[in-house]
C-alpha cells in the first residue's frame, strides 16, 4: 500500500535515456476481469501475492508469521493455509510477502515456493512440509535491502537464474545455489522497485530478452541488459506489477491460462486468455493507486501506453499462466525465432538447388 510503503532511495548507477518517446492513449479495450478466488475468512490480511504452482496456486496475505500462505486449486476453490507451520520472518515492506514458484529450470527445483521475507527469501517445499532459508532475511548474507519482487528467468537470458528487486533499487542475479551471481547486484536504479519480466524475444523494440522493472514511486519503467545496464524505457502512473503478455498465451486451450491479479484487500481476478489475444509481447502494467491496467507497447517507434481496464480495488502482484508455465522446460525458441529459421532453411534449399543445376 502506498500510504506505509518505505521508500530507501540510492545513488542512481546507470541510467541511459532511449530516443523512443512515450504516448498515452485512452482505453481501446474493455478488459474483463472476475474473481478466481477469495481466500477469507480461511486467511485474514489483504491479499498481496499469487503464483502457479503446478497442481495448484499458492497466495499470500499481509501479514507476518504463521498463516501468511494460502493454497487453492486449479480453479480457485479448496482454499486452504499453505505450509501452517512455517513462519515468515517481518521486515518486508507494509508485511507485503511477494510469493513465486520454480520452474525446474537452471538448478531450481520444479514448483517450489519462494517468499520475500524482509531482505531475503524463504524456500518452501512443494507440498508445504519443510522450508529453509535461501538467503538470509536479515544480517550476514542478506540483501542490501527488502526483496520486492522474485523472477525465475523462463527465457534463458538470465541462465535461468532467479532475479530480485528490492525497496532499495537494487536489482540481484542469484543462482540456484543461493549464491548472488558476481558477488554484487546486477544493476541498481536508485528507487523502490517491485514489478518485473523478462521481455519475449523478438518483441518489445530495443529490449528483446532483457530484465524489465517497475518502480511505483515515480512510475519508472526501466530495462536492465544481463551485463548491468540500465536504460529507461517510458512511465506509468503508480506502476506496481508489471508482466509480459506471453507470445504463446492460450495455445494449449487449457482453462488455466490467463492473467491472475491480487486485488487488495478482498480477493483475486482472473483476466482469460482471450482477453489478451491482440496484446501478445506486450507489458502490462498495473497502476497501485490508479487502479489502471496498462498495456506498454512497442509500435516500431514509440512505446505506447494504452488503458485497457481497472481494478475493482487495489491492484498487487500478477502473473501470466502459459502453456510453458504450466509444463516449463528447456528453453523454446520463440515464435519470432522460429520464422527467422524458416526463412534461413528456405534460402538454404534455393541455394542447394541452384547448386545442383
Amino acid at each position: 500500500m502506498l500510504t506505509v510503503k518505505s521508500f530507501m532511495p540510492l545513488a542512481l548507477v546507470v541510467v541511459l535515456v532511449v530516443g523512443c518517446l512515450s504516448i498515452v492513449q485512452p482505453d481501446a479495450h474493455a478488459l474483463t476481469l472476475n474473481v478466481f478466488t477469495n481466500p477469507h475468512p480461511t486467511v485474514s490480511g489483504g491479499t498481496i501475492g499469487f503464483a502457479f504452482a503446478g497442481d495448484k496456486f499458492v497466495g499470500s496475505v499481509q501479514t507476518d508469521g504463521l498463516n501468511v500462505l494460502y493454497s487453492t486449486n486449479l480453479t480457485g476453490g479448496n482454499v486452504q493455509v499453505f505450509a501452517p507451520t512455517v513462519s515468515i520472518p517481518g521486515g518486508s515492506p507494509s508485511s507485503e510477502h511477494f510469493v513465486t514458484s520454480s520452474l525446474g529450470l537452471g538448478g531450481f527445483p520444479s514448483r517450489d515456493i519462494y517468499v520475500a521475507a524482509g531482505n531475503g527469501i524463504i524456500h518452501i517445499n512443494n507440498a508445504g512440509t519443510a522450508s529453509n532459508v535461501f538467503i538470509p532475511t536479515s544480517g550476514a548474507g542478506s540483501l542490501a535491502s527488502a526483496v520486492r519482487g522474485i523472477l525465475f528467468d523462463s527465457i534463458g537470458t538470465f541462465g535461468n537464474d532467479m532475479l530480485v528487486t528490492t525497496s532499495g533499487g537494487q536489482v540481484y542475479r542469484i543462482n540456484s545455489a543461493g549464491a548472488i551471481v558476481g558477488g554484487a547486484p546486477l544493476a541498481s536504479v536508485g528507487e523502490d522497485t517491485e514489478g518485473l519480466d523478462i521481455a519475449p524475444l523478438g518483441t518489445f523494440g530495443p529490449h528483446a530478452g532483457k530484465l524489465i522493472v517497475a518502480s511505483e514511486g515515480s512510475g519508472t519503467l526501466r530495462a536492465i541488459t544481463p551485463g548491468g545496464v540500465v536504460t529507461t524505457i517510458t512511465t506509468v502512473a503508480s506502476a506496481e506489477e508489471l508482466t509480459f503478455v506471453p507470445l504463446n498465451l492460450g495455445a494449449s486451450g487449457n482453462s488455466v491460462e490467463g492473467f491472475y491479479g491480487a486485488n487488495f484487500t478482498d480477493n483475486v481476478l482472473k483476466g482469460n486468455a482471450s482477453e489478451f489475444t491482440g496484446f501478445l509481447g506486450d507489458a502490462i502494467v498495473t497502476g497501485e493507486t490508479t487502479h489502471v491496467v496498462n498495456r506498454v507497447h512497442f509500435d516500431g517507434t514509440n512505446f505506447v501506453v494504452t488503458n485497457i481496464g481497472t481494478f475493482t480495488e487495489q491492484p498487487e502482484d500478477g502473473i501470466f499462466v502459459t502453456a510453458a508455465i504450466v509444463n516449463p522446460g528447456p528453453a523454446v525458441p520463440e515464435p519470432a525465432t522460429l520464422l527467422l529459421l524458416g526463412y534461413g532453411l528456405a534460402g538454404l534449399v534455393a541455394w542447394r538447388r541452384r547448386k545442383m543445376k
